[in-house]
């Protein structure tokens, strides 16, 4: 069989193309009013380059009668043979060969700098697809007598001929679908998608011959040598809220960045979700969403940062995760934490201040970020026994007793049940030692992570829970003598109460003292809900893994020996009428404490008063 080969060339279905380029690259309607602003800027800085006292201007104009939208603007303009061959080929722009992004680019001549331009991929015109059925464009380059004239609809024929212009520069005019003849009568409609995409534009834009341009066009962030009360009102102006920082971004040389951060007001529900920031690109707005750019612990920041560096995508709605990108984030990081190490040094109420609002993301994030955990071990207070007190002025109230202890030098108690933080502030109030009130669980695991940091400078360290079952709690935190397992036949007989039972020696003024496990009475209620089948079986899997993860432990329950009814109790059989006294002890004691009581112990309760109530009257 004969084998053959045929070199073909691409097909092109041009008007499927332009279609594709309207109506799929863009997400947004407004798009082709930010696509023809930009190309119209970059014509005016390439005839300002030529020209250093000129200014230029851009001017959109809405006719409603005729159903158009038009974008003018006194650039250099375009010659015959350059809307030939830039403006009805899909992938050649000629700002993007100026910048020398594209093979054909060896064939311009580049007297012309690229620099400042915004445009680069030859595709933004067909953009206005999306809200035309046509488009005309009018142009007249500046060292040239006669225009032209470049026309195109949907399909795949250009009408090119000459035209007449009086002044240099551009008209592109939309001849608006049907559904879009909305953007030739809404003023305020064209005026928002100015705001929206060229706000810091360096050109200003006028609309319908108004008499104040519509754009910003400067803000004291991009200044180079930035005021910072200026810009600290012009951000509470711009996005309508008071920061409680301002972090001014200099050094596009270093960092790839200039601009703005602050620091929201707006609490953050605990610390999910992703910062965001406003990133222009030669001031063109390229999106108010940007993702990925700030660290991943600032949640609360937001602000405006230009990026000449980086590159849009080809829709111009986001950034490209590229290395230049990667440069970007990793300066702007070093960054943020150089400037709160510093606020915490130079300004520690300041520091203090931002804690306070933002303290779950803070504390959420150090877990797993060990520079944030150094930061925070001199500013982020703790909830203690002794009153608030920051890692560093905790740890040396924690100093292991060496009479007790041989393993570690630093001993950190806490508590995480917050039903028995005043319980455990009382308990710890003749101790030299505090309790740490973790109550959330990511401050127990921030701890954790602490005192590991800790360990990494020599220190041989401890975290320990407020529990009888810690190793020394007891003896020195509660005066304890003597602890023990309660017998097998109480142990089954305070069953129903979930708790580890002991004895030990301790005031007579108490017969029974009770201590809780939060992650305990949190298992119980989950497994109440998955026994009535409520519970979705994605969540009850995310349920069964926390817990094979954690220890959940019991609530503990300690018998006094030394108070009398205790004693005497323990000394007789279960059965007697007060070993049922003893059982509402210790059922009370759990219910103060707050703990969930079964159904069964508050049946278990009735009996052992009617049964008490039949001992007090004779009865068998």
């Amino acid at each position: 069989m004969a084998h053959w080969t045929r070199r073909i060339p691409f097909q092109v279905d041009v008007a499927g193309v332009i279609q594709i380029m309207g109506k799929s690259l863009y997400s947004r309607g407004d798009a082709p009013i930010r696509e023809l602003i930009q190309n119209a800027h970059d014509a005016i800085i390439r005839r300002r380059q030529r020209d250093l006292d000129y200014k230029g201007r851009i001017d959109i104009r809405l006719d409603e009668s005729a159903g158009t939208l038009s974008v003018t603007d006194d650039g250099i303009g375009l010659s015959a043979e350059e809307a030939e061959r830039y403006l009805g080929t899909l992938g050649i722009g000629v700002t993007g060969l100026l910048k020398g992004h594209h093979p054909s680019s060896s064939d311009v001549d580049h007297g012309e700098a690229g620099e400042g331009l915004i445009g680069q991929f030859g595709i933004g015109l067909f953009s206005a697809f999306l809200l035309a059925d046509k488009i005309v464009v009018v142009s007249r380059r500046a060292d040239l007598d006669a225009g032209v004239r470049w026309a195109a609809g949907e399909g795949s024929d250009i009408e090119l001929s000459e035209a007449e212009r009086s002044e240099p520069g551009t008209t592109v005019t939309l001849q608006l679908k049907p559904l879009f003849r909305n953007w030739a009568s809404q003023t305020a409609l064209v005026e928002e998608a100015v705001r929206e995409y060229a706000d810091f534009l360096p050109v200003p834009v006028f609309v319908n011959d108004g008499p104040t341009r519509v754009n910003v066009i400067n803000v004291a962030w991009f200044d180079p040598t930035p005021d910072r009360e200026a810009i600290e009102l012009e951000l509470q102006g711009y996005f309508h809220e008071t920061p409680l920082d301002v972090i001014p971004i200099r050094g596009e040389d270093e960092i790839g960045a200039i601009g703005a951060l602050y620091v929201t007001p707006q609490r953050v529900p605990g610390f999910a979700g992703d910062p965001v920031v406003t990133t222009t690109i030669r001031r063109m707005v390229i999106s108010r969403q940007t993702r990925d750019l700030l660290p991943a612990w600032a949640h609360f920041l937001r602000g405006v940062l230009e990026v000449p560096r980086c590159e849009p995508t080809a829709s111009r709605e986001d950034l490209v995760r590229n290395f230049a990108f990667e440069s970007v984030r990793r300066h702007l990081e070093d960054r943020l934490y150089e400037h709160f190490e510093r606020l915490a040094q130079r300004d520690p109420a300041a520091m203090q201040s931002i804690l306070a609002w933002h303290r779950y993301t803070w504390a959420g994030a150090a877990i797993h970020d060990r520079r944030l955990r150094a930061l925070l071990r001199s500013c982020y207070r703790f909830q203690t026994s002794q009153g608030p007190l920051s890692f560093e002025e905790l740890i040396p109230k924690c100093a292991a007793d060496p009479l007790f202890e041989t393993e570690a030098e630093v001993v950190v108690w806490y508590n995480m049940d917050r039903r028995q933080e005043r319980w455990m502030t009382s308990l710890f109030a003749g101790s030299d030692a505090p309790c740490v009130h973790t109550i959330r669980s990511f401050e127990e695991s921030l701890l954790g992570a602490m005192l590991a940091d800790l360990t990494d400078t020599g220190k041989r360290v401890a975290l320990r829970t407020a529990s009888p079952g810690s190793h020394g709690f007891a003896e020195l935190i509660l005066g304890i003598r003597d602890m023990e397992d309660a017998s097998a036949e109480w142990q089954e007989f305070l069953g129903q109460s979930d708790a580890k039972v002991m004895v030990a020696t301790f005031r007579a003024d108490q017969p029974v003292m009770a201590f809780l496990n939060e992650k305990h009475d949190l298992q119980a209620t989950f497994e109440d809900l998955r026994k009535t089948g409520v519970v979705p079986a994605g969540f009850q899997r995310l349920i069964d893994s926390h817990f094979d993860e954690s220890e959940t432990g019991r609530h503990e329950i300690l018998l006094n020996r030394e108070h009398k009814l205790v004693g005497r109790a323990l000394s007789q059989r279960t059965g007697t009428p007060l070993a049922s006294v003893l059982r509402l002890l210790v059922i009370n004691a759990l219910n103060n404490a707050g703990a969930a009581v079964k159904r069964e112990v508050h049946r278990e309760m009735m009996d052992d008063l009617d049964w008490i109530a039949e001992a007090l009257w004779g009865r068998n």
